[in-house]
């Protein structure tokens, strides 16, 4: 995976304050300890690689280069003297980014379920999303699409459930073997619960339960429950 280039906004001065800290050679537990940083030594965060972090020392010659893992990096001090906690260093990246886009996979009434999906992060827990999906049953095909304002009240969590609330339409269509089946076109109601897992900096997988209100008539309405399961990105 390319390395992930830190944002202006997330790059800033850190000062060790354990007795030390270690930096090796690549981002990971398997390379070498090349360089340690004492204590009151001030470092740069330069790229990421998941939990792994390139720094630079700050040194008259320049300054070494080297890896250093996310919990050592939690021990620093800002320059105003506060400690760098864990939301600062790997979560605001996520909480900066606005449009999502995602695809899923699972079952809405027993039958398979494909959705794309796509979303715009309005404030730090709260956004708005678009989906549309499609289910392909043994005796009918069904399209769906709803738009949906989510509420995702811990989002500076790596692990972060979430609630959502919309609307759209449902179109059911038979197969063309069963006698008098009509096609069905219908608003939907649309309430639904999940859990996210920001993966990496970019990357979040989650998982989603669904419940799906369709208004047929005045007098009548269908509910269908659905389970997915997916991927998403951010831009």
């Amino acid at each position: 995976m390319r390395p992930a280039r830190a944002g202006p906004d997330f790059v800033e001065r850190l000062q060790v304050a354990d007795p030390f800290i270690e930096m090796r050679t690549g981002p990971g537990r398997g390379y070498p300890v090349f360089h340690v940083v004492e204590r009151r030594g001030w470092i740069r965060i330069e790229l990421r690689r998941t939990d792994w972090y390139q720094v630079r020392t700050e040194t008259a010659a320049g300054g070494a280069v080297g890896w250093v893992h996310r919990s050592q990096l939690e021990t620093t001090l800002t320059e105003a003297g506060q400690g760098k906690t864990f939301r600062d260093l790997l979560v605001d990246d996520f909480l900066g980014r606005r449009v999502e886009f995602g695809i899923a996979w699972g079952r809405l009434r027993a039958e398979p379920l494909l959705k794309v999906f796509t979303g715009v992060r309005l404030g730090e827990t709260l956004g708005i999303e678009a989906t549309v999906g499609q289910v392909q049953g043994a005796f009918s095909g069904s399209d769906l699409w709803h738009v949906a304002l989510v509420s995702e009240p811990w989002s500076h969590q790596r692990l972060s459930p979430f609630i959502s609330v919309g609307f759209g339409r449902f179109r059911n269509v038979p197969n063309s073997s069963l006698v008098q089946a009509q096609t069905v076109n219908a608003n939907l109601g649309h309430a639904g619960v999940g859990l996210r897992w920001y993966l990496s900096e970019r990357f979040v997988a989650r998982l989603d339960w669904s419940l799906y209100a369709s208004f047929v008539s005045d007098e009548r309405s269908l509910e269908y429950r659905a389970t997915t399961a997916g991927i998403s990105f951010f831009f």
